[in-house]
């Protein structure tokens, strides 16, 4: 019978003695829920865990795209397309999309994630060469105005590849490395940091009926899976970050339950990213059908992700979600 260990984070000032600090970040824990697929979940010590689970659960993380990955880090979204969910065609001009850029840096973001292909439910597949055509130009011209961290949101090789040799820093993939064979060795070559995400299928039908048997554990061995498919293709362990793919190939349901215990990821032992910002089932909770309405909603699942440990937050609203995530820091003593 497989265990999964997942740690109850705490931020409380209170820490008792022998608490462990959770993957060298801002919280502690001195107790793990553990899961399995054949009982029912219970609670123990940490005292009781297997040292390798001990090590993966606190070793502290190493630097994203040259970010410590000891307090949250802000990634502000730039979508240069036409189709996107929540702004798609507002930055799609290469001076309108620099322009944000820089803007969004000023407002807190350490990391500006350059997409050129929506994969919003429904999206079709964009041609290589427009994507190229979307992405690089915008990645070459904030390089030469900032040294920003810059991700490309791409799932094939050809555009990262593109977006690495014009100055982006981390390559951030959907399909975790299956869309595009060429792409492991891509970032392996590289010497750049990978994030791996769980999405269930393809743009195009991903949201059509998604099922799984646990959706918790699905994704954790999904990501699990795709971690030692990178490690084989030559990409170093400490270059590997994992998403659990809020919104993609799940209903509200599978959402809200990978929230409720994102924490179970950090026994994958590399940093966390969340990119839930403005997503539909947000809107549905607070009633916000129109997206760019659903920063209230956006940034408290921000900081559900901060409370328990979340590294990297994927977001639209920059300014507020600094904001929140400094107040929070503070009020925790940090």
């Amino acid at each position: 019978m497989t265990l999964y260990y997942r740690p109850i984070p705490q931020t409380d000032p209170a820490r008792p003695a022998g608490a462990l600090t959770l993957a060298g970040g801002w919280c502690w824990f001195d107790r793990i829920e553990v899961l399995s697929r054949d009982a029912a979940p219970r609670i123990v010590s940490a005292e009781a865990l297997p040292e390798d689970v001990v090590t993966a659960l606190t070793a502290a993380r190493p630097a994203v795209a040259g970010l410590a990955m000891d307090r949250p880090r802000i990634m502000g979204i730039l979508n240069v397309t036409p189709d996107s969910f929540s702004d798609g065609g507002r930055f799609a001009a290469p001076e309108v999309a620099l322009r944000q850029a820089l803007a969004m840096q000023a407002d807190g973001a350490e990391i500006i994630d350059i997409g050129g292909e929506s994969t919003r439910p429904g999206a079709v597949t964009v041609a290589d060469a427009e994507e190229v055509d979307r992405t690089a130009p915008v990645i070459a011209a904030l390089r030469r105005q900032s040294d920003v961290a810059i991700s490309i949101d791409t799932r094939k090789a050809g555009v990262a590849r593109a977006a690495l040799a014009a100055g982006a820093t981390l390559v951030n993939d959907v399909s975790a490395l299956r869309w595009d064979a060429d792409m492991a060795q891509v970032v392996g070559e590289s010497g750049q940091p990978v994030c791996l995400m769980h999405s269930g299928g393809d743009p195009a039908t991903m949201q059509d009926d998604p099922r799984y048997d646990d959706v918790l554990l699905d994704v954790y061995d999904h990501l699990a899976a795709r971690i030692a498919a990178a490690r084989a293709a030559g990409i170093a362990a400490d270059r590997i970050v994992v998403d659990p793919g809020i919104g993609f190939g799940k209903t509200m349901d599978h959402n809200l339950a990978l929230l409720r215990r994102l924490s179970l990821f950090h026994a994958l032992g590399c940093p966390v990213l969340l990119g839930a910002s403005r997503k539909r089932f947000i809107g549905t909770l607070t009633g916000r059908p129109v997206a760019a309405d659903r920063a209230a909603g956006s940034l408290s699942v921000t900081l559900a992700g901060v409370a328990q440990g979340v590294q990297i937050h994927r977001v639209h609203d920059t300014s507020e979600t600094k904001a929140a995530c400094a107040m929070m820091l503070a009020l925790n003593g940090r």
